[in-house]
């Protein structure tokens, strides 16, 4: 074992790498076929550029690669092996960019899912994620690798380093760095152990922001941040990639805002509150995101969830928490619903007018779910309910798919192999029961994904993970 590993490390590794030999030797239950040359015939496709639905396709996948696309009344080669969608919509695998593989389970606790989640992803369609932020990276490092070389089941995956902090977050799990040295020393660190990206968080402080990201642009690699000491025109100023949550986040509109200092998460909500919707300030702020290359990864998911007058999680997404944690989610959403307070039910709504806007202004958006919070947001199920929320935002169906596939292919730059339904792209698909042009909520109906030309049973996946949320 690696002598780097810390004592609080090596149980999470250890239980990882138990993981990988059970799986090693059990069977798969959840695969529909063996078959390496399949055709999907009779769909409604939603390609994931954006572009208009086509009826009546016919897609053939070969040794786990999408060979042709072809209308359905053509004849299918001999070899292949027919499985009628009629009624049946598909999409790209979504490819999911604020993901985790932690989940709230009570007393501002935080417990890995490390059995649980990577199945509950791939039922929910999502095929590639990245893990925006770890509590526990060699776990994440080795599902990684797990998942790679087909010893268990789950989304690929796209691993950030541990959160990178200034000092002032009370959370045992997240190390606050120590200046510009410090911070040079974690992202060689965490470069040699393998992750793909890094996460800057609230307290990160100017110089240490810029020093990683110089280094890690150094190095090819990636930067987002879930920021608050840093406005979002200071962060893109420094160079940074990505900013997580939207615009909710935000701390560009608090007056007298100090220097590399979080205010407090009331000022910053009320300063977002007093803009409008197209407020001038704004608008120009997403402008100079724009002109400088940030992307945005939204997570309306996670914020639903804050909000009152917003609905429960799906019945079949509540299935799947254990008693313990289910008991924490009905009573925390129960005293939202009725609580006075609307204020998150107000910046739910100016939130999705913002992506909105910025993807009107030309901006680079992209879909998470977020599992935080005090337990509403379930892995898999929240996949589904963020092209939802999306389309609720005002996004056309095609354009929420495309956001949720190919935004996300194209900043992991993975756009060549996957986040669109294409010729000769790896065979990344979900598929629904339902026409989703004429019911977006047919989307729930979630049946098969498909993986590298792998046809996975969703709704077998996620009852074999009913009452394991919170526990493993």
């Amino acid at each position: 074992m690696n002598s780097h590993l810390s004592l609080t490390m090596r149980p999470i590794f250890y239980f990882v790498f138990l993981a990988l030999a059970t799986h090693r030797a059990a069977a798969n239950p959840y695969q529909v076929t063996d078959s390496d040359k399949l055709a999907l015939t009779n769909v409604l496709l939603i390609d994931g550029l954006g572009g208009a639905l086509k009826p009546n396709q016919t897609i053939l996948v070969e040794h786990g690669k999408i060979r042709r696309i072809q209308p359905s009344d053509v004849a299918l080669p001999a070899d292949f092996e027919p499985r009628d969608l009629t009624g049946h919509t598909v999409t790209p695998g979504f490819v999911m960019m604020h993901e985790h593989m932690f989940y709230p389970t009570g007393l501002g606790n935080y417990t890995e899912m490390v059995h649980s989640f990577p199945k509950l992803y791939l039922a929910g369609g999502a095929t590639t994620i990245r893990t925006a932020g770890t509590t526990a990276p060699y776990a994440d490092l080795n599902l990684k690798q797990g998942i790679t070389e087909y010893k268990l089941l789950g989304p690929d995956m796209d691993v950030t380093a541990p959160y990178l902090n200034g000092p002032g977050l009370p959370i045992l799990k997240i190390k606050a760095l120590r200046g510009e040295d410090n911070a040079i020393d974690m992202v060689k660190y965490w470069l040699s152990e393998g992750v793909s990206s890094y996460k800057l968080y609230m307290h990160i402080r100017s110089n240490e922001m810029k020093t990683i990201i110089d280094l890690a642009h150094a190095n090819k690699q990636k930067v987002t941040g879930h920021l608050c000491s840093i406005t979002y025109r200071e962060a893109t100023d420094l160079g940074i990639d990505n900013l997580e949550h939207g615009f909710v986040a935000a701390t560009d509109f608090v007056k007298d805002k100090q220097a590399d200092t979080c205010p407090s998460r009331k000022d910053t909500m009320q300063s977002l509150l007093e803009l409008s919707e197209q407020d001038p300030g704004m608008l120009a702020l997403i402008k100079h995101l724009v002109e400088n290359n940030v992307a945005i990864t939204s997570t309306l998911t996670i914020y639903e969830t804050f909000a009152k007058g917003r609905p429960l999680a799906y019945p079949a997404a509540v299935a799947l928490m254990n008693e313990q944690v289910k008991h924490q989610y009905l009573n925390n959403w129960s005293g939202i619903q009725a609580s006075d307070n609307d204020d998150w039910s107000r910046l739910l709504k100016k939130e999705m007018a913002w992506e909105k806007a910025f993807v009107e202004a030309g901006g680079h958006l992209m879909v998470g779910t977020d599992p935080t919070g005090y337990g509403g947001v379930i892995a898999g199920w929240s996949n589904i309910r963020a092209i939802e929320l999306l389309v609720e935002a005002g996004f056309k169906l095609p354009e929420a798919i495309k956001l949720a596939s190919m935004n996300g292919a194209i900043f992991l730059e993975q756009q060549e192999q996957i986040g669109s339904i294409e010729v000769g792209k790896r065979a990344n698909i979900a598929v629904f029961e339902g026409n989703l042009s004429k019911n977006v909520q047919d989307i729930r109906k979630i049946k098969w994904s498909i993986k590298d030309g792998v046809v996975y049973d969703s709704r077998a996946l996620f009852k074999s993970m009913q009452g394991k949320v919170g526990l493993h």
